[in-house]
């Protein structure tokens, strides 16, 4: 971010995908950007230029862009010029982008940036089609490829030998590769390993690798951390006059996005470049659907591609690509203008692998199927001065009267909602009579929404307005007929009341713009049940995927499945750590035990007469677990702040000392298993007991976080006093610690389920009843404070308490701390979110959009989406078949149900055919059917199960 802050942008050109770049490139924070054109604006600009309004028709472009491009971020300054380019000026820069330019001035403009070492990017768009080269030089220094945290391993053994071989833990398969360098830390035994530069390794299988000569080391005796070094690579870049023949001859050149286009996309290669030669032949572009000039057009590029020994010259393709040249489409240049302002961020500052170098994109599937009476006539897509002429040129005016008829609900008003609802008024859908956009986000806006959110400003921060309410403003302003309502409201099973079948049956699509999959597992079970499209898209960081479901022909998003991302077994969080996300993990869950469950579990037992009844009913383990916390909480409560201090430091002696203290006295460093292995091996870090030192600053900021807050919860105000705490603190009595013999720990999640599963807690149940009937209590309206955890509000010690209760764990067991930043992402799960990504993202959930306003029935024309925009990885495929079955009479009673195969939405449909026959059935049976009987008949289940006869 420093580096990109100090990087000059230029970019020429202010249509739809100059400004799309432009917006994106200033939201991700570079030093400035200059933004040049010397047009005015016309009808066709307004389908994909969300900054001009009607009373722009005829301004400079750059100019009526320049105030709001300004208001996206106060720290990067936008200037707008509106004189022809020159060298003089481009020295200005260190990154120049070309949209809407002629060839000839991208051959010039890249002749002189390849020179002078400025980086070069041209991006283009021609209706459903796009284009984009990049050239960083002759020697451009990629710092991280991936962006990805480095990797890492535990060490089990190091063997003394030539070339010695490392052995991980088989917890987890590693993920080094041949050529990879790697470093070591808390090695024992072979310590020179440890102050060793990287090394070179050489993968031998899941579990091992091999590194340098080790004959000459020490004995290995435990323990240790391999982690990736990150290497840099230096990239060559042919320059654009060199770049436009050799892609013909070298694939590598080429960056393939669809599997089944690579001879398309270097057809349409040869295609945009007739395109510079019909306008500077012609002064325009082909008119929409003008078959004359598509011919002409034709005849261009197969001269050009007969030039180049080209073989494999497809006509249809530049046929198609003359006939939709002319279009604008909003949804087209959000995708390569997303791309595009990603590869300006690579070129500022070295991060992520650049493209190399030419990338074509086409969406000719979107067009009407001429099979099923989709001709579109020049008539019908000839300019009308309309806003939405860029979009008629391509799909024809009775589709844009189409399109402005349709009714959709968008869930979410984020960084994706807002990229959809820009691209819904610029296409204009729900913008025409009976159209009409619902929009729900129950979330407020917060400053660190800005980078990406681009329809929000810093003043809607203070006034605390909701996300769905300031998105509809911005859309309306964008176009004023948009017709769309905000709701703040939650899409799940509590708001059924609100979103009915009345409501569902009323729309002609969803979209989901979601940030969790539980909600997105919903709304696809509640679009399948009432038979309703739904647009699905995500992102994380530079990755983003678009999945497009279409009723009884493609598969919907379905159940949840097991993310990547694996939960942490319990014994590791309780007593071995051995990565710093383990310990923010339990940090996180000592806050909500501590400061957030005890309050709420305290105040419903003093409101809630069948909070005692509900929590026995958990079983008595845990009641027995939950009950004596509500005791604790009340018998115990502090009376003023000296009480909170002296808690705390007594939780600090409790979890550094005694508890690390009790696991070695049930596990002495040099205990051994039943094997004869050593227990502390592996994954196993032995841990030490730490002892308290006011001089501590990570001992200290623990006592007043913890202090801090545990007052917080009982109304107490508390102190950032160093001083004072630490008077305090000098009175403090600890009590001794004696480790007892009596005490069993679990070493395993299954040994920690069978302890729970032993014990008899019925008698202290009865104890604890009385003791808490017995309690005295300051007043019948106390009441405690349970704490949110708010990561971005730096005075409230919520981080405060998560870093050090953390970083003091990550002593304990020789676990290398976390600073603030990195202990905020991975405690504060969150998400990373960049605008390039949301934008390209959105882009292509709409050119799905446009199929399903058509009513595409053929399932190859639709596509999903995989993209990595950090390494160069676009993959768009065939969205998988829906699962099918079949209902037919059986010979006795009743009917006999067999499925194809067990398949996404599958319990839904199963629940709508059963209330359909009037057989009483739960969506829970049918999804448990589903899932554990597959082909079985459902009489012979209902039978079975005696459930109800058919």
């Amino acid at each position: 971010m420093r580096t990109m802050g100090k990087a000059n942008v230029l970019i020429s050109g202010m249509k739809g995908l100059g400004v799309e770049v432009a917006k994106n490139v200033v939201l991700a924070g570079v030093g400035s950007v200059t933004i040049q054109d010397q047009g005015s604006a016309e009808w066709t600009d307004l389908s994909s230029q969300f900054y001009l309004r009607e009373s722009d028709l005829g301004e400079n472009r750059a100019l009526c862009s320049e105030k709001a491009l300004a208001r996206l971020n106060s720290h990067v300054r936008v200037s707008a010029c509106t004189e022809a380019l020159n060298q003089d000026f481009l020295r200005n820069f260190q990154v120049v982008v070309l949209t809407d330019s002629s060839l000839e001035e991208q051959r010039w403009v890249g002749a002189f940036c390849h020179t002078n070492n400025i980086r070069f990017i041209v991006a283009d768009t021609k209706g459903l089609c796009g284009q984009l080269f990049c050239d960083f030089g002759e020697a451009f220094e990629v710092r991280d490829s991936d962006g990805e945290s480095p990797h890492s391993a535990m060490i089990t053994h190091i063997s003394k030998e030539n070339p010695g071989i490392v052995s991980c833990t088989d917890e987890q398969a590693h993920e080094f590769t041949d050529g990879m360098q790697v470093t070591f830390s808390g090695v024992q035994g072979m310590t020179e390993l440890n102050s060793c530069g990287p090394i070179e390794i050489k993968r031998i299988g899941s579990y091992s690798f091999s590194i340098c000569d080790t004959s000459n080391f020490s004995e290995y005796e435990k323990a240790g951390v391999v982690t990736e070094v990150k290497q840099s690579k230096t990239l060559s870049f042919l320059p654009l006059d060199a770049a436009l023949e050799e892609v013909v001859r070298d694939l590598d050149l080429l960056v393939v996005n669809d599997y089944g286009k690579v001879e398309k996309h270097q057809n349409l290669h040869f295609g945009f470049r007739a395109l510079h030669e019909f306008k500077q032949k012609h002064g325009r572009l082909p008119k929409p659907r003008n078959q004359t000039d598509a011919e002409l057009l034709v005849a261009m590029a197969k001269q050009l591609s007969t030039a180049a020994n080209f073989d494999k010259f497809d006509e249809d393709v530049v046929h198609k690509l003359s006939l939709v040249a002319a279009g604008d489409l909003a949804p087209v240049n959000a995708f390569i203008g997303g791309l595009a302002a990603q590869e300006v961020m690579k070129a500022c500052t070295g991060k992520f692998t650049p493209l190399k170098q030419w990338f074509y994109f086409d969406s000719l599937e979107c067009l009407p199927d001429q099979e099923d009476g989709g001709l579109l006539t020049e008539e019908a897509c000839a300019p009308r001065s309309s806003r939405y002429d860029g979009q008629v040129a391509v799909f024809g005016a009775d589709f844009q009267e189409k399109i402005k008829k349709q009714r959709y609900f968008l869930v979410g008003a984020g960084a994706i909602g807002c990229e959809l609802l820009k691209n819904f008024a610029l296409i204009g859908l729900g913008a025409g009579e009976g159209g009409h956009i619902t929009v729900t986000d129950m979330d407020s806006i917060e400053r660190s929404n800005l980078n990406r959110q681009f329809l929000f400003r810093s003043e809607d921060i203070g006034v605390r307005k909701q996300k769905s309410e300031a998105a509809a403003e911005a859309v309306k302003k964008m176009n004023p007929s948009v017709n769309i309502t905000a709701h703040q409201n939650r899409v799940c099973p509590e708001s059924e009341g609100i979103y009915t079948h009345q409501f569902y049956s009323g729309l002609d699509g969803v979209a989901a713009a979601l940030d969790n999959v539980d909600a997105r597992v919903y709304l696809d079970g509640r679009c399948v049940q009432y038979q309703r499209p739904m647009l699905e898209g995500g992102t994380l960081g530079s990755k983003g995927h678009t999945l497009v479901v279409v009723p009884h022909l493609t598969e919907s998003y379905g159940p949840a499945s097991s993310s990547g991302q694996k939960a942490i077994p319990l014994c590791t969080l309780k007593h071995f750590p051995h990565r710093i996300e383990h310990t923010l993990q339990w940090a996180r869950d000592q806050f909500e035990g501590l400061f957030k469950h005890s309050a709420e579990n305290v105040n419903q037992y003093l409101s809630d007469p069948e909070f005692w009844a509900r929590t026995v009913a958990r079983g008595e383990v845990e009641a027995v677990e939950v009950l004596e916390g509500v005791y604790a909480n009340l018998s115990d409560r502090p009376q003023d702040w000296t009480e909170c201090v002296t808690w705390a430091r007594i939780q600090w002696e409790s979890l550094y000392n005694n508890d690390i203290a009790q696991l070695l006295h049930c596990f002495p460093p040099n205990h051994v298993t039943s094997s004869g292995l050593p227990f502390w091996m592996g994954a196993k870090r032995c841990p030490h007991p730490l002892t308290f030192d006011p001089a501590n600053t990570t001992h200290m900021d623990f006592v007043v976080a913890a202090a801090n807050l545990y007052g917080q919860i009982y109304g107490i105000e508390g102190s950032r006093d160093h001083e004072g705490i630490q008077k305090i603190l000098s009175g403090v009595r600890v009590p001794e610690f004696t480790p007892k013999s009596s005490v069993k720990i679990a070493v395993t999640d299954e040994e920690l389920a069978e302890s729970k599963e032993r014990k008899e807690e019925g008698e202290q149940l009865e104890e604890l009843e009385l003791k808490l009937l017995s309690l005295q209590l300051p007043s019948q309206n106390f009441r405690m404070v349970p704490l949110e955890f708010e990561k971005d509000d730096d005075s409230n010690f919520h981080m405060d308490y998560i870093v050090a209760t953390s970083n003091l764990r990550a002593e304990n067991y020789d676990i290398p701390a976390a600073d603030r930043h990195k202990s905020k992402l991975i405690a504060g799960r969150i998400i990373p979110a960049i605008a390039t990504t949301t934008a390209a993202v959105a882009g292509l959930m709409c050119l799905e959009l446009y199929k399903l306003v058509q009513g595409h029935r053929r399932i190859s024309s639709f596509r999903v989406a995989y993209v990595n925009m950090a390494v160069q990885y676009y993959v768009l495929s065939q969205p998988g078949r829906a699962p099918t079955f079949t209902v037919s009479k059986t010979s006795s009673p009743g009917w006999d149900v067999q499925f194809s195969h067990v398949g996404t939405g599958l319990a839904q449909s199963c629940f709508k055919l059963l209330k359909g026959l009037r057989v009483r059935t739960t969506t829970r049976e049918c999804r448990l059917w589903c899932y554990s009987q597959g082909r079985t008949s459902l009489v012979q289940y209902y039978k079975k199960k005696k459930k109800s006869k058919i």
